[in-house]
């Protein structure tokens, strides 16, 4: 197969899915599917088999839930305006706003919606709890000054609390175990739950890596159980991304070129960080390299460079086993979450083509990019 490519292995995904299913039947949450991480639509059928929700953050990914996965979407988003809150309505199952100004300012419009609807939307507020262990501030929702979600201390209380509001939506997480949940929900329990009484469901976010191998699943679902046991009234919802797609495939590349400057080989491949692994420069993730260590502690070292006309584009040192050589594979490995739903057309890079790897063996082709990809971007 021509590289650069995305191998997405079915029996991984199986895997992953599999387990979050047994996670949600035991503890009694559903868990939905978060875009933000992973929307290969075309996989899709397989995900049904498993779950029957996803959440959405804009108008396109309401969309995308609504008329690809086949079910309405769970929708939040920092801010809704008029000209895509329709879309978003149309295409919603629950609707959770960050403030509740924008509560008020859209409420007319539900009401009016749900007078009419079989089904009506179900609204929501995020709110705050102040903690998180999210190090990385770029990914901490918590932080003091944060524009997501409304604090305890201005809410109103609740006897005044809006009889609209059906829900609470949490996010505080970012890739972490089921210890930082145990730890964060008591946070949430001591600044909201005098509000639990006037709710029907309350959503935990995202960022519960459970598919990762050393996440203890046994806590997350005892803890989810406790919760349950306290407010049996309550129905309980996890979004993750990551954990559905975790491991569960590479981005292969090719060495195209080896440049060396000042002692330093930079090994130039056929695809780049900026554009299909940007939280490779964004924040501090290394990326596994198949058969390389990271540092220069290894015979053969090199730079590792993308094909884009960004100075920094690259990430560096890298210690191979052997010598490069032009043509050879290059290997990350779990490359699926937070990579193809982040890729841009910078410079006119092409991006990997999305390539399905089978039960039976076989290699399905979900999408080749080409020139047309990128004309349409600049129309």
């Amino acid at each position: 197969m021509r590289t650069p490519y995305y191998l997405v292995e079915e029996s991984l995904l199986r895997r992953n899915l599999a387990l979050i299913s047994e996670v949600a039947q035991r503890s009694g949450a559903e868990i939905i599917l978060a875009f933000k991480a992973f929307a290969l639509w075309k996989t899709f059928p397989i995900f049904r088999e498993y779950i029957s929700h996803t959440t959405a953050s804009s108008p396109d990914e309401a969309r995308l839930a609504f008329e690809e996965f086949g079910s309405p979407a769970h929708t939040y988003s920092p801010a809704y305006t008029e000209h895509d809150f329709p879309v978003i309505l149309g295409s919603s199952s629950h609707i959770t706003y960050n403030s509740l100004s924008q509560f008020y300012r859209f409420l007319p419009v539900v009401e009016a919606w749900n007078a009419d609807a079989a089904v009506p939307v179900s609204l929501g507020l995020r709110v705050n709890p102040e903690y998180s262990e999210i190090e990385t501030e770029l990914y901490n929702p918590c932080a003091p000054g944060s524009r997501f979600g409304v604090l305890a201390e201005d809410l109103p209380s609740p006897d005044a609390f809006p009889a609209a509001i059906k829900g609470f939506h949490i996010h505080c997480h970012c890739e972490s175990g089921a210890d930082a949940f145990a730890r964060t929900l008591e946070h949430i329990i001591n600044k909201f739950s005098p509000w639990f009484s006037r709710l029907k469901w309350i959503n935990f976010g995202g960022g519960h890596l459970m598919t990762r191998k050393d996440y203890d699943v046994e806590l997350l679902i005892r803890t989810l159980q406790s919760f349950h046991a306290r407010w049996p009234h309550l129905r309980m919802i996890l979004e993750p991304g990551s954990a559905f797609a975790w491991q569960t495939g590479p981005l292969v590349a090719s060495v195209v070129d080896v440049v060396e400057n000042h002692g330093i080989k930079t090994a130039i491949l056929d695809v780049s960080f900026t554009c299909h692994m940007p939280d490779c420069l964004e924040m501090p993730y290394q990326p596994v390299i198949t058969g390389a260590m990271m540092g220069a502690q290894g015979p053969y070292v090199y730079r590792i460079g993308g094909n884009s006309c960004l100075s920094g584009d690259y990430l560096g040192d890298w210690s191979f086993d052997h010598e490069l050589q032009i043509g050879e594979e290059v290997i990350f490995e779990d490359m699926i979450h937070y990579t193809t739903v982040k890729t841009t057309v910078f410079n006119g890079v092409h991006h990997p083509s999305i390539i399905l790897h089978r039960l039976d063996g076989s290699f399905e082709m979900l999408r080749e990019f080409g020139y047309e990809d990128y004309r349409d971007r600049m129309d």
